[in-house]
């Protein structure tokens, strides 16, 4: 596949790394300090991306997005993925799930996002339903025309500053068709739109973590929560399927983000290696140091090609061969959350004590890469993805 930037990507690459530049990086060091991103500040971003044309960049022109495709999208991520999350996700990304929106549901919640009015956060994973989404325990039960919630969902990030919440709750169990392969109860899956300060809806302050500050998990509390049915988004029972096409994409975007961490900490193990002197030379001299760097680029050269190949088979129709499987996408967090991880653990061992400090970014960005190997999949759940896929048509032979 050609790779080979187009003019528009070039200029797109080339607003976004100005905006990284000068709207991002100078409140790194407060929001890492701080913990968080102050109202005015997040305003402030997403006032200047929608000014330049970066916010809702996912969403498709004739919805008022920017209708980047896959891969220019996977180019601006890139670039954001440089900066530090919590400020990064500001520019706003609209959930691709909220194109299922209807009628008066497009009104209220899905060109307010695209606008930069409000911001969703999605619902999925509970404390006893992780990699395991058909084993959530929240439930909606049919009430006449309404649906009431119970149930708890925890490692909701960003939810803090959401404005409404796409909520996945279990509504019925499938029937078992093989009991030879069953494994338990397959929860039927469906999709709901919950407004902030809904009754009966509590959202609680999260856990502390050593990744992402500023970018907080929160955990939700659903007691007799009711909705009505114009709450639901899509199909009742279908949520799961939004969801699985939801997280093809989100694995690209973390695979993405996650190059663009690769970009930075690589970079600075390049200058750094070319300019610290020991024993009357640059350390790059070493075989110790040198080496290292070129197993960092082949790692992250490896990464970009496979997210890049995944991004390009987004592009196609979903009714071809080329179009992006599941195992394309497993393929490409794998690379490049693993990817990232070596390099970010690589560059700190070339700066040595140096790399741990906070006054370079490398210490954050080596914090930050522990989570990636586990939120939207763990690394686990992508190589049994990716193993079943390639095992799948033999078995059926």
């Amino acid at each position: 596949m050609n790779f080979d930037h187009t003019e528009e990507q070039l200029r797109l690459i080339e607003t976004a790394k100005r905006f990284v530049e000068e709207e991002l990086y100078p409140y790194e060091e407060e929001v890492e300090k701080s913990g968080e991103v102050r109202a005015e500040l997040r305003r402030q971003i997403i006032d200047r991306s929608l000014e330049i044309g970066l916010y809702a960049a996912n969403m498709p022109e004739h919805l008022g997005g920017g209708g980047l495709d896959a891969l220019s999208m996977c180019m601006l991520d890139r670039e954001l993925g440089r900066a530090n999350m919590a400020l990064q996700y500001t520019v706003g990304r609209p959930s691709n799930i909220l194109q299922a929106c209807v009628g008066e549901q497009r009104e209220k919640y899905l060109f307010p996002c695209i606008k930069g009015e409000k911001t969703d956060c999605l619902a999925m994973t509970e404390p006893g339903a992780g990699s395991d989404l058909r084993s959530m325990s929240c439930k909606a039960e049919r009430d006449g025309d309404d649906f009431v919630i119970n149930g708890t969902k925890h490692f909701i990030s960003h939810a803090d500053v959401a404005d409404f919440v796409i909520l996945f709750a279990a509504t019925g169990v499938e029937p078992i068709i093989d009991k030879s392969r069953h494994r338990g109860p397959r929860k039927k899956i469906t999709a709901f739109l919950v407004d902030m300060g809904t009754p009966g809806f509590m959202l609680r302050k999260g856990y502390d973590n050593v990744s992402h500050r500023g970018y907080h998990n929160c955990i939700l509390e659903f007691d007799n929560c009711r909705l009505s049915s114009s709450q639901v988004l899509g199909e009742v029972d279908q949520g799961f399927e939004i969801a699985n096409d939801w997280l093809g994409n989100t694995r690209l975007q973390v695979a993405a983000i996650c190059l663009g961490r690769c970009d930075r900490a690589f970079e600075l193990a390049c200058e750094y290696a070319a300019t610290r002197k020991q024993f009357n030379q640059t350390i790059g001299k070493f075989q110790g140091v040198g080496f290292k760097l070129a197993d960092m680029e082949l790692r992250r050269r490896a990464a970009q090609l496979i997210t890049y190949q995944a991004a390009a088979k987004a592009n196609a129709n979903s009714n071809t061969n080329a179009a992006m499987s599941d195992m394309d996408a497993a393929l490409a967090k794998l690379s490049a959350t693993e990817a990232l991880a070596f390099i970010a653990d690589e560059a700190i061992q070339i700066y040595g004590g140096m790399g741990l400090m906070s006054d370079l970014p490398l210490e954050r960005i080596w914090r930050d890469a522990r989570v990636e190997r586990i939120w939207e999949g763990t690394s686990e759940i992508q190589r049994l993805i990716i193993s079943r896929s390639l095992l799948r048509p033999l078995e059926n032979q």
